[in-house]
């Protein structure tokens, strides 16, 4: 499983060690999105899962030979003798909390590193993996996460497929067991067709189980933070309110 980790369009092996990621904290929050706002896009909706429909092997090459004839970005699938055939996916990050990354020192070891920091992943990364049709979600989960050197259990994150239709957004969440390099060959090469999203799971699917002590105290240390910050936010607001109302009473009560 080969990949691509960037901001735009690209490509690099998995076995290139020495390529470089770049991570910086974000300004987000772990406030609630404010009732009717989407977290990924005006009108995105949930989609139930369509039925798998299996292929058979003409179905497959017929269908690699028409992808191959539509890509635009030279990222063509190719269809070896066993039948497995190979391909590219892009997979967009849409992370709102921060990850545990660890340093490339600290690679390989069972014990617990120090050095670990919790980072947020930039808006708008997009990684290209290189794949085949027998990787399932769970395994390009398990290496979007290994690529950048992250500690958190995969258990924590989900992917999505999205797809526009109309003038909705349509997103659903794929099982574990699911291949994506064959929903991509179904849907064509196209990314408003449908394109892949790495997300968290949702505030009420979270395995809280699954986060380490440590992060655990981190996600207190930011929540009390940011509860800090909004108060003072408030408190300066209504300070503002004040200062306007006396100074209008004082022009009210102004003799002459």
């Amino acid at each position: 499983m080969t990949w691509t980790s960037s901001m735009s369009s690209g490509y690099s092996s998995l076995e290139e060690e020495e390529s470089e990621e770049f991570f910086f904290t974000a300004r987000t929050s772990f406030f609630r999105r404010p009732p009717g706002k989407s977290r990924a896009a005006p009108q995105d909706v949930q989609k139930e899962r369509e039925p798998h429909v299996y292929l058979s092997k003409e179905e497959v090459k017929e269908k690699i030979q028409s992808y191959n004839s539509s890509v635009t970005d030279k990222l063509k699938m190719t269809l070896n003798a066993n039948g497995i055939y190979t391909g590219f996916i892009k997979v967009q990050m849409e992370l709102c909390r921060p990850i545990t990354v660890q340093s490339s020192q600290s690679q390989g070891r069972c014990a617990p590193s120090s050095q670990e920091t919790a980072f947020y992943l930039p808006e708008g990364c997009v990684n290209t993996l290189h794949i085949s049709s027998t990787n399932t979600v769970r395994e390009v989960i398990e290496a979007l996460l290994k690529k950048f050197f992250v500690a958190d259990n995969p258990a924590k994150f989900a992917l999505y497929k999205r797809c526009h239709k109309e003038d909705q957004v349509y997103t659903c969440k794929l099982s574990d067991r699911e291949h994506p390099l064959y929903l991509r060959l179904v849907a064509g090469p196209k990314t408003e067709m449908l394109s892949f999203v790495l997300r968290e799971h949702e505030t009420g699917e979270v395995m809280w189980e699954a986060f380490s002590i440590p992060e655990l105290q981190n996600f207190l240390r930011i929540l009390d933070k940011e509860e800090s910050d909004q108060l003072q936010l408030l408190k300066n607001r209504y300070a503002a309110y004040r200062g306007k109302l006396e100074e209008a009473l004082r022009g009210v009560l102004k003799p002459g």
